[in-house]
């Protein structure tokens, strides 16, 4: 089985599916579009909060970095006027120094990230979905182009975006082992992540939109969009500063060429039949995760709707 993922809403996810279903059998291709290198350190958002949430050391408050987490460095750092708009706790400063220590080596992010995720003892294999550099650049109304983190972070993601471009999709290639475990998948899921900045990298890395296509009836999406909103993030915004309806029919259209199934809130049950005239099978369940119990059952109609009902890989 493998889940196409961005961060904090894809983890909640993956955390239920390693309860559902064992996860030795699970493999999570991550987003690294929002990759970014701050204070000379390479740092992967997106791959940190899977590990971190998959190994019960997220914080529970904000759904990203470490539980337990102090900021002596920032705080130093701020004293002489370095940049802290991004934070990176002590105990994160760790993950950071080491990925990139051994990129500094010459091993690959696809290599290292394995590294991390064994040093937190998962069991599910955690693949970013290049080993190659690629960038989300947001276009804003007042600013021009500017880095994702920039956006997302320090501006809060409360700047009017008019274009998203991936720099770098055109030359990158599939970390290895990602386009055939997605041919080889029992399922595909693609987790409740944003579709424009988190799923939407993964798909434009060169053979993975046509790999999860040539899959479609395997494939089984989770909206992140319920009652019009999104949980968490910008993903509502985006949409539709870029011209998609912001609903859960918006989200099917955005993936009737990848995914089968669409499975939705209840909230958003009255869409149902919308959803299935944009080309997907539409499943109405509790989406909304406050736990791992949530998540789980989440999970379970997840793999529910997998042609094969095992869910193995």
């Amino acid at each position: 089985m493998v889940t196409l993922a961005g961060g904090v809403g894809a983890a909640k996810l993956l955390a239920g599916l390693v309860v559902a279903h064992p996860p030795g059998d699970q493999l999570a291709v991550v987003n690294t579009a929002d990759d970014t290198v701050l204070h000379g350190l390479h740092v992967s958002p997106d791959l940190d909060t899977v590990v971190y949430t998959l190994a019960g050391a997220v914080n529970p408050d904000t759904g990203w970095g470490l539980t337990g987490e102090t900021w002596q460095a920032m705080d130093a750092l701020e004293r002489y006027g370095g940049i802290t708009w991004f934070r990176l706790g002590d105990r994160d400063l760790a993950t950071h120094l080491y990925r990139t220590h051994r990129l500094g080596q010459g091993a690959e992010l696809a290599t290292i990230t394995a590294e991390i995720a064994a040093a937190w003892g998962l069991e599910l294999a955690v693949l970013p979905v290049t080993n190659d550099r690629i960038e989300t650049r947001v276009t804003t109304v007042d600013e021009g182009e500017i880095g994702f983190q920039d956006y997302f972070v320090r501006r809060r993601h409360d700047v009017a975006v008019t274009d998203i471009r991936v720099d770098g999709s055109d030359r990158a290639r599939p970390a290895p082992g990602v386009t055939e475990a997605l041919a080889s998948a029992a399922s595909i899921i693609i987790a409740p992540s944003n579709p424009i900045v988190s799923i939407g990298p993964v798909l434009e890395v060169p053979g993975i939109r046509d790999a999860v296509a040539a899959r479609r009836d395997a494939v089984v999406a989770v909206s992140p969009i319920v009652d019009g909103a999104a949980l968490k993030g910008p993903a509502d915004r985006l949409m539709r500063e870029l011209g998609h309806e912001c609903s859960v029919v918006g989200v099917a259209r955005l993936y009737r060429d990848v995914a089968a199934t669409l499975v939705i809130d209840e909230a958003d049950a009255h869409l149902a039949d919308q959803v299935e005239a944009a080309g997907l099978t539409c499943i109405v369940a509790p989406t909304v995760m406050d736990g791992v119990e949530s998540a789980t059952a989440l999970a379970r109609v997840v793999l529910s709707c997998a042609p094969d009902k095992s869910g193995a890989h």
